[in-house]
């Protein structure tokens, strides 16, 4: 079996990667899944297959569990020198072989190589952020205010970790998840979402070549996610659940987690406000609402989607984010010249269509884009459409997807009643010249993130994380990120 580390060899352009197949990375081995199942992976652009990954059965999920035991106490006793020196490592190798990645990413995923490019390097700076946080664990020591006793507070790491990720940043949110487990000295289960796991077996492979202990992270892939997980989750050497996706399908983990008590960690659904005030600077606005929007086509959980421009500057935007976007270039997502690319599955370019032609139904104006386009390939072009009402079902639900639905406000109160209209908290956006005003509706949006002035918030020093039902926890930043892989222990101690 050809696997992962034979990956590294290739060529950027990936024009030999089909000749590839992988097995499940258990306990430092490549393998097949124990009934010789495999899943296939689909080009987007092309609706071709490139590849087929194991399909874990339950046995195999118990293997990953076993196998991530095995190192536990040696890892959690490793020196966090040693671990620090292990993560920077990690970072190193991606940073070196970042075109190789990014290509693989484009190819798998669809998304433009320039947005690739700029995943892998945002992933990799979780090890090198994580590797300068690993020596910097500390504890708690103080005085009862009774003055009976000291209280000493030492953080360990919570234990086994089962870690979900989804396909849309099939590098980011890997390492997002393991840089901090691995520095808080936990062990992993990695499973990926079964459209994009080239990826995260490409990354499996540099982790051991950064000596990262066989078993110390595991990878598993299967089509049945939710009797896998619960399989994972019922041992009881597992004692921590991070999640990134769905908030549909966060409930039902949230849900299987409870039965065992399991530590859950939740990056969640959005439906992010952008908000543009009269004084907000009109190209500044467009710029960032390019980013916020178009950032992976439109496929992410931080992506715009209500944008609230106040009337006084609500044409003069309405009609420069037509023109951006009726010029961004569609193709290939391994097209050095694309722009766009295409979306995850033929059932994600329904959703958005739907979503389309139900503003539309209700009165909204297409200014640009609209319609699914003929042939090979699960596209949608890059639409905007403005006087989209409040009952639109594209302002309840996520779009993920080059769509921007535009709505004229009047006053401040209003906006920030509109962008509170919704279940969803995780981000905000809002532009506008006058600092006071920004802070205080930024204070007012019930939302764990806020943009002010700004297109882009994701940044591993950061604590990311939404409100509501957007998550809970935080992953990233100082502190934030490795708390969530360890537990406080306190001791009471006379002297």
């Amino acid at each position: 079996m050809n696997i992962s580390p034979e990956l590294f060899d290739m060529d950027p352009d990936m024009s030999d990667y089909t000749t590839f197949s992988h097995g499940l990375y258990i306990g430092g081995k490549w393998r097949p899944s124990s009934d010789g199942r495999v899943i296939e992976v689909i080009d987007p652009s092309t609706e071709a297959v490139i590849a087929a990954v194991p399909d874990a059965t339950l046995a195999d999920a118990a293997a990953a569990v076993e196998a991530a035991a095995e190192p536990a106490t040696g890892w959690r006793e490793t020196p966090p020198r040693r671990r620090s020196e292990i993560l920077r490592r990690c970072f190193e190798l991606m940073t070196e072989r970042a075109e190789t990645l990014a290509a693989l990413i484009s190819l798998e995923n669809g998304k433009a190589l320039r947005d690739a490019r700029g995943e892998v390097a945002y992933a990799a700076e979780f090890f090198r952020w994580n590797a300068e946080e690993a020596v910097r664990i500390s504890g708690e020591f103080g005085l009862a205010p009774s003055g009976a006793n000291r209280i000493v507070v030492d953080y360990q790491p919570i234990g086994i970790c089962v870690l979900i990720t989804p396909w849309n940043f099939p590098a980011a949110m890997a390492t997002r998840k393991i840089a901090p487990a691995l520095a808080a000295g936990c062990t992993v289960i990695l499973k990926p979402a079964s459209e994009t796991p080239l990826t995260a077996y490409a990354l499996a492979a540099l982790y051991e070549e950064a000596g990262v202990p066989p078993g110390v992270v595991n990878v598993i892939t299967t089509s049945s996610p939710g009797p896998v997980t619960a399989a994972m989750l019922a041992d009881a050497r597992v004692r921590k659940l991070s999640f990134t996706g769905s908030t549909g399908v966060g409930r039902v983990l949230l849900a299987e987690a409870a039965k065992h008590v399991i530590s859950c960690s939740m990056e969640l659904g959005g439906n992010a406000p952008f908000i543009v005030f009269d004084d907000a600077d009109l190209e500044a606005a467009l710029d960032g609402a390019m980013i916020a929007k178009m950032r992976n086509a439109g496929e992410a959980c931080t992506a715009a989607n209500r944008l609230y421009v106040q009337a006084g500057i609500h044409d003069a935007f309405a009609e420069g984010l037509r023109k951006r976007m009726a010029a961004l270039n569609v193709g290939p997502g391994t097209d050095s010249e694309t722009e766009c690319g295409p979306m995850i599955t033929r059932k994600a370019v329904d959703k958005i269509d739907r979503l389309v032609q139900d503003a539309a139904d209700r009165g909204a104006k297409i200014l640009c884009g609209g319609a699914v386009p003929e042939g090979r390939g699960y596209y949608y072009p890059p639409t905007v459409l403005r006087d989209v009402p409040a009952e639109a079902a594209m302002a309840h639900e996520e779009i993920f997807g080059p769509v921007a639905p535009i709505s004229r406000f009047e006053g401040e109160a209003e906006v920030i009643a509109k962008a509170n209209d919704t279940e969803y908290g995780l981000a905000a956006y809002i532009y506008t010249r006058d600092l006071a005003r920004g802070m205080r509706v930024a204070s007012k949006i019930e939302s764990g993130m806020i943009a002010l002035n700004r297109g882009l918030m994701s940044d591993p020093a950061a604590p990311f994380g939404g409100v509501k039902q957007s998550g809970l926890g935080r992953e990233g930043g100082q502190k934030h990120g490795i708390a969530e892989f360890m537990e406080a222990k306190y001791v009471a101690v006379t002297i």
